[in-house]
């Protein structure tokens, strides 16, 4: 087997945004569970929910109904009375558990485990010392704490003398963290509020004006160019939650989620398109819509950039739907998928939700069937017969890296570079993990298909997992990344045997794994 090279990275304002993207996503995503699960008590429990509990939701008088062991706050009427009223869930979790799992996920992005202990202290300064939810600041103080304390820690690294190390480790941490929490809450907590504030009052402005549906003409495209996740991640996020606290719903969540404009391009490649690219379609709907990958269609608007004006029709008509019905949802739908988005959903809002999918999908399927018609007898003349080669290329240009979900458009090579390569010896193996940035789509689909080969391979005691290549421990046998990736999973797991892929979704050299694990396994490996 042969170790695959790294490609040179390409430079620019671009792969700097994009990059940006990436560390946002990185502290968001991984939580996404903690968002949806907070999404589920809100939709059911708050006094407009689906099942209005006081105890749950955080309203109501309790010492007028309710269960008196419930956690209660001392309120104040507008008479001056005061009373007890019920905490809930609602408000503890979007005030303090998803902040404190970003600012700990951005932390150990940066210094591992210390340095997700002091990101999550430091951000305490800004939730106590602001009034609306601190998604912002734990995004910033997260992974600043944490970049500190690996400074100052190198300020004395190997200078410390024996049986001492746990007790600085401890204190150095303990000070610094209690010192950056302070400093943000009263120095950083008013800057970020100030800076939250400004950006709701542009989405508000943008909305009185009937304007918020411009916004697509910068969201669609970005999204080909994959530049949306600093805007999705950084700002969508967290002032849609905020929304969410003061009104129940956000429809920000739907700007760039909303899964309508991809499966209008889907849908006329499927009517209208020619060779690969049409018979690829149908099949690319299915990953887009149900399973909310949508770098699966970018592709094929790459094949025709005029294509961007259907995307962003779509785009604009889907908000503009939403804006219209006044609808929105109560948490991320991440992934995009139309399951997501409809879970999601804001009980009173189905209608225009739906309507804004439909709607979407229907005028970027128009726009695009005319552009597709338009130009297919010169696509004929020309020989431009649907390959998707180029465009899968310039897509994972734009990315910056391969795609495994986009590997499955075009036909996969035998080549030296299309091979399975890494480090595979003969050690047992028994703890297999597919690695990929987010740990999520393509290394959990990479995941299953393996899977199911192993175990029609009559092979047990293997277990296969996904996870992001940030939170690889260093304890698995076997790591299998994406080629453009194994050299980070490297220097993450540095014992483990590491294999390389060109396509996590249906590369022939599953079966040269599968029979590596059948071998060394029957074997007996070497401890």
């Amino acid at each position: 087997m042969t170790t695959t090279s790294t490609p040179k990275k390409p430079g620019g304002a671009r792969v700097r945004v994009q990059r940006f993207g990436t560390f946002l996503s990185g502290m968001v995503m991984p939580n996404i569970a903690a968002f949806i699960a907070w999404g589920l008590i809100t939709a059911f429990f708050i006094a407009t929910g689906w099942l209005p509990n006081g105890i749950l939701g955080g309203f109501g008088d309790a010492d007028v109904i309710g269960w008196q062991g419930a956690a209660t706050a001392l309120a104040e009427a507008e008479d001056g009375t005061t009373f007890q009223r019920y905490v809930g869930l609602v408000g503890p979790m979007i005030t303090y558990l998803l902040p404190l799992l970003i600012a700990n996920t951005g932390g150990r992005m940066i210094y591992g485990e210390r340095g997700g202990v002091v990101g999550t202290i430091a951000t305490m300064g800004v939730i106590v010392g602001s009034s609306i939810p601190m998604f912002i600041g734990a995004m910033i103080m997260g992974p600043l704490a944490a970049w500190l304390m690996k400074k100052v820690d190198s300020i004395w690294e190997g200078k410390i003398k024996a049986g001492f190390e746990m007790l600085v480790n401890n204190f150095s941490a303990g000070i610094l963290g209690a010192i950056l929490a302070v400093v943000a809450f009263f120095g950083i907590a008013p800057i970020i509020t100030t800076l939250s504030s400004l950006l709701e009052g542009a989405v508000n402005w943008l909305v009185s004006l009937g304007l918020l549906p411009l916004v697509s003409i910068f969201v669609e495209p970005g999204k080909i160019l994959f530049l949306n996740n600093a805007i999705n991640h950084g700002v969508f996020t967290p002032l849609g939650v905020q929304q969410v606290e003061e009104t129940g719903k956000s429809i920000l969540f739907l700007i760039e989620a909303n899964p309508g404009p991809g499966l209008g391009i889907l849908l006329a490649y499927s009517f209208f398109g020619l060779g690969i690219a049409r018979a690829s379609a149908p099949g690319a709907i299915i990953i887009h819509f149900f399973g909310g990958i949508h770098e699966i269609y970018f592709p094929y608007v790459l094949m025709k950039p005029a294509l961007l004006l259907a995307v962003i029709a779509g785009g604009m008509s889907g908000v503009a739907t939403n804006v219209l019905f006044q609808t929105g949802l109560r948490a991320p739908a991440s992934p995009g998928s139309i399951i997501a988005v409809l879970i999601q959903t804001e009980r009173n809002s189905y209608l225009g939700v739906i309507l804004s999918v439909l709607i979407a999908a229907g005028v970027s399927f128009l726009v695009a069937s005319i552009i597709l018609r338009a130009s297919r007898k010169r696509d004929l003349a020309a020989g431009n017969t649907g390959d998707m080669s180029e465009a899968v290329a310039a897509t994972e240009a734009a990315k910056g890296k391969k795609s495994s979900v986009l590997g499955g458009l075009v036909s996969e090579g035998t080549t030296e570079t299309g091979s399975a390569g890494g480090t595979a010896t003969s050690t047992l193996v028994r703890n297999i993990v597919f690695a990929c940035d987010a740990g999520m789509g393509s290394s959990a689909m990479g995941a299953s298909v393996l899977r199911n080969k192993i175990k029609k391979a009559g092979i047990d005691g293997v277990t296969v997992t996904n996870q992001a290549i940030a939170n690889l421990a260093g304890d698995a046998d076997l790591v299998i990344t994406h080629q453009d990736l194994t050299d980070r999973a490297r220097e993450k797991s540095p014992n483990s045997q590491h294999i390389s892929v060109d396509n996590f979704m249906n590369s022939p050299k599953y079966d040269d794994v599968v029979e590596i694990v059948k071998r060394n396994n029957t074997q007996g490996g070497t401890a």
